[in-house]
């Protein structure tokens, strides 16, 4: 079922890697539908869909821009994997053919760092991934562990990804896991994947955390990170936690790009030429 959300919300992203816009009014521009549609869901919804506009500040460049459209759904009773199958079915069928032959692999977020760079992102530490960064010409920079993963994934590992492939990556760090559920084990790991569409990253998705009490905290922790970081702090959404609280149905959800999506259909190399009205010309 289609459901329309709304774009102003008291809530914002507590993610310290994602910067909300606020309003006037003291709300926040969402971004993303993704509270709003677990609400809908812990209210028996059923599987729904949502088409619209999302905004992040901040995000400018060849596949960013601070106003983009996303597409977010969420299955009842699928896991992560099935739906990664259902997003690959999506993509294709957008591609009108231009996907077809291209092969569909899926690699664990450990085999592929094992893969590309040869390292374990789980046992490795901060030493050895700073020197593997400086292999390929980054250096004299000082980041902690997860960042020292996220950059060598977006400078290193996702140029060197096939150009006419789906791959999806899967079972994250713990400490990546948004609003992903935690499967307990050594490592403990995050059920969330990624899409790359060639070398594009084009969708996000989870199996669903159903647990009122961890999501608040993760929304405090996430806070203080903010607050490390210099950042504001963001008023945390207590209608969802209610809603958790109420009961969220087993569910796998995805969130894709749909601007990315039509910048690969159309084969070409920036957002601009997708969007009538870029940021620059809004």
């Amino acid at each position: 079922m289609e459901v329309e959300t709304p774009m102003i919300s008291m809530a914002g992203n507590t993610d310290p890697e994602i910067h909300s816009i606020r309003t006037d009014s003291g709300g926040y521009l969402r971004t993303s539908p993704e509270f709003a549609l677990k609400r809908l869901l812990a209210s028996g919804s059923g599987d729904i869909f949502e088409l619209g506009r999302v905004f992040r500040a901040g995000e400018s460049g060849r596949s960013h821009n601070p106003e983009f459209t996303m597409l977010e759904w969420y299955r009842t009773g699928f896991s992560y994997h099935q739906l990664m199958d259902e997003v690959a079915l999506l993509v294709r069928h957008c591609g009108r053919g231009k996907f077809d032959q291209w092969p569909q692999h899926k690699l664990s977020y450990r085999q592929l760092f094992v893969n590309y760079i040869g390292l374990d992102p789980f046992s490795a530490n901060e030493h050895e991934l700073k020197a593997k960064a400086k292999e390929h010409g980054i250096s004299d920079i000082e980041l902690n562990h997860r960042q020292w993963l996220d950059l060598l994934i977006s400078m290193v590992i996702q140029p060197a990804l096939p150009k006419e492939c789906l791959t999806f990556i899967y079972d994250f760090p713990a400490e990546q896991a948004a609003l992903a559920r935690i499967r307990p084990g050594n490592p403990s790991l995050a059920e969330r994947f990624e899409l790359y569409l060639g070398q594009t990253e084009l969708a996000n998705g989870y199996q669903e955390l159903t647990d009122a009490i961890e999501q608040k905290q993760r929304f405090d922790t996430e806070n203080r990170q903010r607050v490390k970081r210099g950042l504001e702090e963001c008023a945390i959404d207590h209608h969802l936690l209610s809603a958790l609280e109420n009961g969220l149905p087993e569910c796998a959800g995805v969130a894709l790009g749909v601007d990315r999506l039509l910048m690969a259909v159309s084969g070409v190399d920036s957002i601009n030429k997708v969007t009538a009205f870029p940021y620059s010309r809004a």
